[in-house]
C-alpha cells in the first residue's frame, strides 16, 4: 500500500465552539479509523508499548482496527486500561506512546490516541463491555479517592477477586475526570460516568460524600471495618498562590475553585442556578493544561480573555494541542509576563493585574530555562478575574489524621518507589499525591502498580483463604 498521510481529525470550528460547552474533537469515524490504522507498521520491538504508563497492547488493538474487528480491538485494550475513552480524549500521547512512534522521526506519527477513543466510542455505542465478576478472594482493600489512579487501581484488584470498595470526597466520583477538566474536552454523562459504571460492573462499590480524616481514618478502616490494605489515591487538589499584593481581593480564583464550579456545579449552564462572575476580562496565571482549561472556560462564559505566562511558548507544560486550541478560540496569550500585584477598587474587586516583562536564563533544576525579571518593564492589565493555575499539592488532611504516614516536605506521600507502601504497613499510595499534579495516564499506572504490590502484600501477610 502506498505511503498514507495521517488522517486528520475533524473538529468543531473554533467561532462556534466558543459558544457553546459540547465536545471540540469528532473522533474518527470507523472508515477513518482503518485508514489511520493502515499506517501502523506493527514494529517488532513497539517503543509506543514502552512508553504507556499502563502498557497498553498497541499494536495488537491498531491490528484489529486494521482488520474491522472493533470487538476485538476493545478487547485488546481492555485488558491494560479500564479508561480508554477518557484516555483517548486527554492522554498527552504526543509525549509518549506517539512521541516514541517510529513513523514520527521522519513524519508524523500514528494517532494512537484518536484511534483508541475510537474504539472505546465504538464499545460505548454497541454496548460492548459486558465484563465478567471474579468470584471473591475474601479479602478487602480500601480505596480513598475515585480519580485516575484510584479507579486503575480498583479495576485491577477486583479482576483479581477482590472485594473492593472506593471512598470520595465529593457527591459524584471521578476525582479530576469530574471537576478538573472541562465538558467540551471530556463529556461527563456519554463518557466519565459511563466508564466509572463500567468499572462498578466489575463488583466495585463506590461510596461518595466520605472525607478520610473526617468521616472514617485510615485507622478506622483498617482496626474497625477489616480492611486489609489501603490504596491512597486522593490526588492533589490544594491549590497555590503567589503570595503577592492583591491576591485576597474579590475576583481572585483558584483554576481548581474555577473548574469545579464550572464542572460539579454546572455553572456554564443557565438553567443551573450556580454561574460564576467572569466580568468582561479575565487573566490566567500559568501555562500548564488546567491553565489553558481555565481559560477556554472563561472565554466561551463570555470574557475576554489573557494568559500570562512567564516563560516562552517553547517552555509551555500545556499540551500543543490544547494551545493550538486556545489559540484558534482567541485566548491573548502574553508571554514572557509574570505578576508582580493585582490591583482592585475601594470596594474590594479586582480592577487589574500588574505585571513584568521576563527574560530567560540558564535551565534551572526542571531543565527549563530560568525566567528572570527585566528592571522597569512593568505594565498593567486590566480585568475583572484573576485566575491562579500555578499547581496543585496533596490536601494535608489524610497525612494529619493518620499516625506514622511519612511526607515530604511539601505534602507528598512518601513511598517506597518497588512496592508503592507507605511507611504505615498496608497502607499503598500513588498518583499526584504522591508525585505532585501530573497526567492522568500517569496517576493510571501508579494505580496499575500499587495494585500489583497490594495483591503480594496480602497473599504475603495474609495467605490464601
Amino acid at each position: 500500500m502506498a505511503k498514507i498521510p495521517r488522517v486528520p481529525v475533524r473538529e468543531q470550528a473554533a467561532q462556534e465552539r466558543i459558544k457553546n460547552f459540547e465536545e471540540v474533537s469528532y473522533g474518527y469515524n470507523a472508515e477513518e479509523a482503518v485508514l489511520e490504522a493502515h499506517r501502523c507498521i506493527q514494529c517488532k520491538n513497539p517503543r509506543c508499548v514502552q512508553a504507556c504508563p499502563v502498557q497498553i497492547k498497541i499494536p495488537e488493538f491498531i491490528s484489529a482496527v486494521k482488520n474491522k474487528d472493533f470487538a476485538q480491538a476493545a478487547d485488546i485494550i481492555a485488558e491494560d486500561s479500564s479508561l480508554p475513552a477518557i484516555c483517548g480524549r486527554v492522554c498527552p500521547q504526543e509525549s509518549q506512546c506517539e512521541g516514541s512512534c517510529v513513523l514520527g522521526v521522519k513524519g508524523e506519527p500514528v494517532n494512537i490516541g484518536k484511534l483508541e477513543r475510537f474504539v472505546a466510542d465504538w464499545g460505548r455505542k454497541e454496548n460492548y463491555y459486558n465484563p465478567t465478576k471474579v468470584p471473591t478472594n475474601g479479602f478487602k482493600v480500601a480505596v480513598i479517592g475515585s480519580g485516575p489512579a484510584g479507579l486503575a487501581c480498583a479495576t485491577d484488584l477486583a479482576k483479581l477477586g477482590y472485594q473492593v470498595k472506593i471512598f470520595e470526597a465529593l457527591h459524584l466520583p471521578g476525582g479530576v475526570l469530574e471537576y478538573g477538566i472541562p465538558e467540551f474536552r471530556l463529556p461527563k454523562e456519554e463518557v466519565v460516568r459511563y466508564e466509572i459504571n463500567n468499572v462498578i460492573k466489575l463488583g466495585v462499590e463506590i461510596e461518595t460524600n466520605v472525607i478520610v480524616g473526617r468521616t472514617i481514618t485510615i485507622d478506622d478502616l483498617l482496626d474497625k471495618e477489616g480492611y486489609h490494605a489501603i490504596f491512597l489515591g486522593s490526588g492533589a487538589g490544594l491549590p497555590k498562590f503567589m503570595n503577592i499584593p492583591g491576591e485576597n481581593l474579590n475576583g481572585v480564583v483558584s483554576a481548581n475553585e474555577f473548574l469545579t464550579r464550572s464542572n460539579l456545579m454546572k455553572a456554564f449552564d443557565s438553567e443551573y442556578d450556580t454561574p460564576i462572575y467572569v466580568g468582561k476580562r479575565v487573566a490566567v496565571v500559568g501555562g500548564g493544561n488546567v491553565a489553558m482549561d481555565a481559560a477556554r472556560v472563561a472565554r466561551r462564559l463570555g470574557a475576554e480573555v489573557y494568559l500570562v505566562y512567564r516563560r516562552s511558548e517553547k517552555e509551555l507544560p500545556a499540551r500543543v494541542e490544547e494551545v493550538h486550541h486556545a489559540k484558534e478560540e482567541g485566548i491573548i496569550f502574553k508571554l514572557l509576563n509574570n505578576p508582580v500585584e493585582i490591583l482592585g477598587n475601594e470596594k474590594g474587586w479586582v480592577t487589574g493585574m500588574r505585571c513584568v516583562e521576563m527574560g530567560l536564563g540558564e535551565p534551572d533544576e526542571s531543565g527549563r530555562r530560568r525566567p528572570i525579571p527585566i528592571k522597569g518593564s512593568e505594565f498593567d492589565i486590566d480585568c475583572d478575574v484573576v485566575i491562579m493555575s500555578l499547581g496543585t499539592s496533596p490536601n494535608p488532611l489524610i497525612a494529619s489524621t493518620t499516625p506514622n504516614l511519612n511526607t515530604e516536605k511539601w505534602g507528598g506521600i512518601i513511598i517506597d518507589e518497588n512496592t508503592s507502601q507507605t511507611s504505615r504497613e498496608g497502607v499503598f499510595a500513588g498518583g499526584d499525591n504522591v508525585t505532585g499534579a501530573a497526567t492522568v495516564i500517569l496517576a493510571m499506572g501508579a494505580g496499575r502498580k500499587a495494585a500489583e504490590q497490594i495483591d503480594v502484600f496480602i497473599k504475603n501477610k495474609f495467605g490464601k483463604k
